[in-house]
């Protein structure tokens, strides 16, 4: 079991403690409250023999089985707390008109208690006055402007943080916080630098220095840790529903725990998930600050020296990797990188003998069938 367990770990940590871990807690959960004749749980405390050896394989298979098989379906999982999968449309709007909505009252809210703290401080123009007099007198704004105020510049990180985790379009905003906090980082490169990095990804994965590749995969690990906690939770609390419903127990005390308890737990998970999505940010907004020049030289471009040239280039690069062929394409020889003629001599020459060599040898081949 050893054996399988590291071959199908790969020797990655990603996987282990964003699926196998909390796949190891949930299975420990269903074996003691749903199944424990079955797992051998009952008996662990007097650990010896046939039982111990039954339990602890309980344990390991199921790990495994259920560890693969969500990391295996991460994607449709993901997709349905971001809200693009299996949601109706007129639920998509409304949880997207009401983060639009949450995202609207963070910005009034901060403005207005920046507002706030200019006029404590004496500093305010007399134009700005009006604009904190409108702020205090919106029906929902207003509950906040002297509270936010008064807590003081922590108060307004933490605001501006919960901020941080709304994408910067409003066009971009999702149906869901956790929708949201992901959109956010896949959104940064097209948004600075019209560098798509769902496009690209493979190419800047494939670029950036390695801590910075490994800094992503951990921080999208602990992401994955409380999305597979959430999901197993909910698994196990629809198995002891069914238990508890087809063949209650005389002391349905665990089961009724179990229902009960891992439904709320999996809400806190889903709001943790949203906080620890702030790691896998910055580290995807690392990688595209620091692999954007690795990947143009990597492709045979050259980086522009304007942010505007830049963005244009970007933007022919997702094309040209996106879309089928055409003419228009061809504006990228504009930032095409300058070859030495001396390397790119021996390149074609070293590339034809290789085509020469490979027809002959299919030559003999083919005389050989003869």
């Amino acid at each position: 079991m050893s054996g399988v367990l590291q071959g199908a770990l790969g020797n990655g940590r990603a996987l282990l403690v964003g699926w196998f871990l909390p796949s190891l807690i949930n299975i420990l959960v269903f074996g003691f409250v749903v199944v424990p004749q079955l797992s051998g749980f009952q008996t662990l405390a007097n650990s010896a023999g046939t039982n111990a050896a039954r339990s602890t394989g309980f344990a390991l298979v199921g790990t495994l089985v259920v560890g693969l098989s969500l990391a295996a379906l991460q994607t449709p999982l993901y997709r349905i707390l971001e809200g693009y999968l299996g949601w109706p449309e007129w639920l998509f709007k409304a949880g997207r008109r009401h983060m639009l909505a949450r995202k609207h009252l963070l910005q009034n809210r901060l403005e207005a208690a920046g507002l706030a703290l200019r006029e404590v401080a004496g500093t305010l123009p007399e134009g700005e006055a009006e604009i904190l007099n409108a702020f205090r007198s919106h029906s929902v704004t207003g509950r906040f402007v002297a509270s936010d105020a008064r807590r003081g510049p922590v108060w307004l990180n933490l605001l501006e943080e919960r901020l941080s985790r709304f994408p910067g379009s409003d066009e971009q905003v999702n149906a869901t916080r956790l929708g949201n906090a992901i959109r956010r980082f896949e959104e940064y490169g097209y948004d600075r630098f019209c560098f798509d990095s769902q496009v690209l990804w493979q190419e800047l994965y494939a670029v950036v220095p390695e801590p910075v590749r490994k800094q992503t995969e951990d921080a999208r690990a602990n992401v994955d840790f409380f999305v597979c906690l959430l999901y197993g939770h909910l698994m196990v609390a629809a198995a002891a529903l069914v238990d508890f419903t087809v063949a209650p127990h005389a002391k349905p005390f665990p089961q009724l725990a179990t229902i009960i308890g891992l439904p709320a737990l999996a809400v806190i998970w889903y709001r943790v998930s949203v906080v620890a999505t702030d790691d896998w940010a910055g580290s995807v907004r690392a990688m595209v600050n620091l692999g954007r020049q690795p990947l143009a030289a990597a492709i045979g471009l050259k980086l522009p020296k304007t942010i505007i040239e830049e963005r244009g280039m970007w933007s022919l690069v997702v094309e040209f990797i996106r879309d089928p062929y055409t003419t228009d394409m061809a504006a990228l020889d504009e930032f095409r990188a300058t070859v030495n003629a001396v390397a790119e001599k021996g390149q074609v020459q070293a590339i034809t003998a290789r085509y020469r060599n490979s027809i002959r040898v299919a030559r003999r081949k083919k005389s050989l069938r003869r």
